[in-house]
């Protein structure tokens, strides 16, 4: 790297827990094929709830990648995220129980979360209730902690150096890998393993996002009822996963021969300042978030080949981001391929845009850009070059990732093919 060259920030692997399976290939392939991994909620009770679906991580059972101590010790949130590290880690062909003091202190975690393990939390205040403190798990409160995730992940891999959890909401997956290309760019680590988790499925969780009015009611039909951009949209389908990501400097990925999967270019946040729930109208923050993150990038709108939406199927929010991504690409907003990974398998929260930036890479390694599920009739107010009922082959070298937060936090990721010399 020459003097005064900012350092590049490449990806060497990646690992997804997700409601279409365990692995990132299981995920990719049923995006592919247009599969929903949506259904009826298993995990507790919600019968007398107004939404009563959600894509749940249907196949993972903690006793396949756990004891039944570490079971009781970690709590789902932390377990997914570890399973993706894992993954991730042995696609990288890094090797932690190798490493010397040195290697170990340049490497770190940052981890997105939005709402830790809050069904853990009501646990623990039913059995207060029910039986006294005395009865209850001396973990308790630790397991509903966002950053613990972190700190296990950390221990696990004998990782010494930089420790962050990012918390903003639906946006914290993009910025925890935005944050960690930062500390990476700043000289400050040569490894980082990020990404998002989320397990806040719950009766508590659930009833709250319904009473907010945020999400769908089209219980008969689960694989129906996340559909961004049609005029049919009624909210957001629950969901839960995790994807994390081992992120690396050029230089040091080139010179342990790793495999290099994709790049992240650049990165923004803004705030709208606006609403803790409704995003700014106009979608003006949202629009320079975009913008930002194309800068930072150093790319034009001319230069991206395909826009993965944030797409929450919510009727105001879809509205915002078209206006956001109109006011950032101007005439070039028509004509890139846009797709909505949450069609598929619903809203994650904390772990969604991670999970996004996963399908990302994915259609820059394979030119395939997933379909947008349930787009039947799009709304007029929602015109964009939308990916709808097939996947479009199509070669991508440059990506925008979109997310949107809860209170008005907007996040924008742009993922590109790695080329050795740019």
């Amino acid at each position: 790297m020459k003097t005064g060259e900012r350092r590049r920030v490449v990806v060497t692997g990646m690992g997804a827990v997700t409601p279409l399976g365990n692995d990132v290939e299981s995920f990719w392939r049923g995006c592919v094929e247009g599969r929903s991994g949506v259904g009826s909620i298993t995990q507790f009770d919600a019968s007398r709830l107004p939404c009563r679906i959600a894509g749940e991580a249907r196949e993972f059972q903690p006793r396949d990648y756990f004891s039944e101590k570490e079971s009781r010790r970690f709590p789902r949130f932390t377990q997914l995220a570890i399973v993706a590290t894992d993954e991730a880690i042995r696609q990288s062909g890094l090797a932690p129980g190798e490493w010397s003091d040195e290697q170990r202190a340049r490497t770190g975690v940052v981890l997105g979360n939005g709402s830790g393990g809050t069904p853990m939390l009501k646990e623990g205040m039913l059995t207060h209730e029910t039986k006294g403190w005395a009865y209850c798990d001396p973990l308790s409160l630790l397991k509903t902690l966002p950053d613990m995730a972190t700190a296990v992940i950390s221990s696990r891999l004998g990782a010494t150096g930089y420790m962050s959890t990012v918390s903003m909401s639906c946006a914290s997956g993009s910025a925890a890998i935005g944050h960690a290309v930062d500390v990476i760019r700043a000289g400050r680590s040569d490894v980082l393993v990020t990404g998002g988790t989320e397990a806040w499925l719950s009766d508590v969780g659930v009833g709250s996002f319904a009473l907010l009015r945020a999400l769908t009611s089209r219980n008969s039909e689960p694989e129906r009822a996340s559909r961004p951009f049609d005029v049919e949209r009624d909210g957001f389908v629950p969901a839960e996963g995790a994807a994390m990501f081992v992120l690396e400097s050029e230089e040091h990925a080139l010179a342990r021969g790793a495999a290099i999967v994709g790049e992240v270019k650049g990165f923004a946040v803004t705030s709208d300042a606006h609403h803790l729930v409704a995003p700014r109208p106009d979608g003006s923050s949202a629009a320079r978030a975009i913008a930002l993150a194309m800068a930072d990038a150093g790319v034009e709108a001319g230069e991206i080949d395909y826009i993965n939406a944030h797409g929450t199927s919510t009727p105001l929010n879809d509205v915002v981001e078209v206006r956001a991504v109109g006011l950032a690409l101007g005439e070039w907003a028509g004509r890139i391929p846009v797709s909505a990974t949450k069609s598929l398998i619903g809203h994650s929260l904390g772990a969604s845009a991670a999970i996004e930036t996963v399908a990302t890479l994915k259609s820059i390694q394979a030119g395939v850009i997933h379909p947008t599920l349930n787009l039947e009739r799009p709304d007029p107010r929602c015109e964009m070059r939308h990916v709808r009922s097939e996947a479009l082959s199509a070669p991508v070298r440059n990506a925008l990732n979109v997310s949107f937060a809860f209170g008005g936090q907007n996040a924008c990721l742009v993922l590109g093919e790695y080329e050795m010399s740019r």
